[in-house]
């Protein structure tokens, strides 16, 4: 087991990464003052649940933990109002109190709905990440929680860190091979954003990593999970740095909410939106070398696509850019690339050259 920690002064935590730490549960949960007098409720997925819910249920009860749990359907449109309803309904049957512990045993939208469960329940009580996939490497650490809204993704949310993520990497050998490929879209957002070694390990290392292969998969994870956790540690609420963590997502949360949360998945989202970015990056200048190659050859070398699918219109995609949160006085702000794993934010990026790029996209 490899563990680091997100320095948040007394809201630090720690983030464990390794095989079977699923069994390890009632231990890791006692390191993060998770007595068996505090209630734990489970939210899950029905996929998750089939294949661990049960389980880890088992492992808990069985160290003297009282146990509910709530499962939803899966995909992202179970991220909402209406199910988050359902789950608070659930907890108080359970008889959930302050005292009480949430537990996100599932993939980010798990992580970002049973986090915000946490965050609104009794005006915030504590959570556990407990990731199962590889996309979650990403969305389980730096305690952004959320709902979605018709007109975007993530719209309704918090802040609101967990008090330990527990990532069990033998989760993801059950994984389905699209959801393990979109996952690989935040991994490599992470190296372009910040690390070329791990630029260099996915180039170099690219079957053994979609293999799962130890210790590759684990040295990518700890990667990412090491920026994500550097960059939370000092920008915690995105008053500035945390921001280059959006890379890719200005335009891919556009392209996934007008495909209805499903017909794409996040990671083949944020792929198509990387490779836009850095387009607009190369038009405005902010880069100097060729970046767009060698950003879509990797993402391809991973199945992840990188042109736009024709049902979508580049207008509508615009229109759901100005939804992002990271825009300021109604113009659009992006994270676009500054080198080879190097970015930067910049604000007033003009419509037209989002356009130019749009249609650039789908006509490849």
């Amino acid at each position: 087991m490899e563990t680091l920690y997100v320095e948040l002064g007394e809201r630090s935590y720690p983030i464990h990464i390794g095989p079977g730490l699923l069994r390890r549960l009632p231990l890791l949960l006692a390191e993060c003052d998770i007595a068996p007098d505090h209630p734990l409720f489970i939210v899950t997925d029905e996929h998750v649940n089939q294949r661990y819910g049960s389980d880890v249920q088992q492992f808990l009860k069985d160290a003297g933990y009282k146990v509910g749990k709530s499962v939803v359907p899966p995909g992202d449109t179970s991220k909402s109002l209406h199910v988050l309803e359902h789950l608070v309904t659930d907890a108080l049957h359970f008889g959930l109190d302050r005292n009480g512990v949430v537990l996100a045993l599932g993939g980010g939208m798990i992580g970002d709905l049973a986090g915000f469960l946490s965050a609104s329940y009794m005006r915030g009580v504590r959570f556990v990440q407990l990731p199962t996939t590889l996309l979650a490497h990403d969305s389980s650490v730096g305690g952004k929680v959320a709902v979605n809204h018709p007109l975007a993704k993530n719209v309704i949310g918090a802040f609101h860190q967990p008090v330990g993520v527990i990532y069990d990497t033998t989760t993801l050998a059950t994984l389905p091979k699209r959801e393990l490929t979109s996952g690989f879209a935040e991994v490599i957002k992470h190296g372009l954003i910040r690390d070329v070694t791990l630029l260099e390990l996915l180039e170099e290392k690219r079957d053994q990593l979609v293999g799962l292969e130890s210790p590759y998969i684990d040295r990518a994870i700890l990667k990412g999970c090491r920026i994500k956790a550097e960059v939370v540690s000092r920008d915690e609420k995105e008053h500035g740095l945390r921001a280059v963590l959006n890379y890719g997502h200005t335009i891919g949360h556009a392209v996934e909410a007008l495909a209805d949360f499903g017909r794409l998945t996040h990671g083949e989202s944020i792929a198509i939106g990387m490779v836009g970015e850095a387009m607009i990056g190369e038009r405005l200048g902010t880069v100097k070398e060729d970046i767009v190659t060698p950003t879509k050859e990797l993402l391809r070398a991973y199945g992840l696509p990188t042109t736009l699918p024709p049902y979508l219109a580049e207008t509508d995609i615009l229109a759901r850019m100005y939804h992002d949160k990271k825009n300021r006085s109604g113009k659009l702000v992006m994270v676009l690339p500054t080198g080879w794993g190097q970015v930067d934010i910049f604000p007033n990026i003009p419509d037209d050259t989002v356009l130019d790029v749009l249609r650039q996209l789908k006509d490849e």
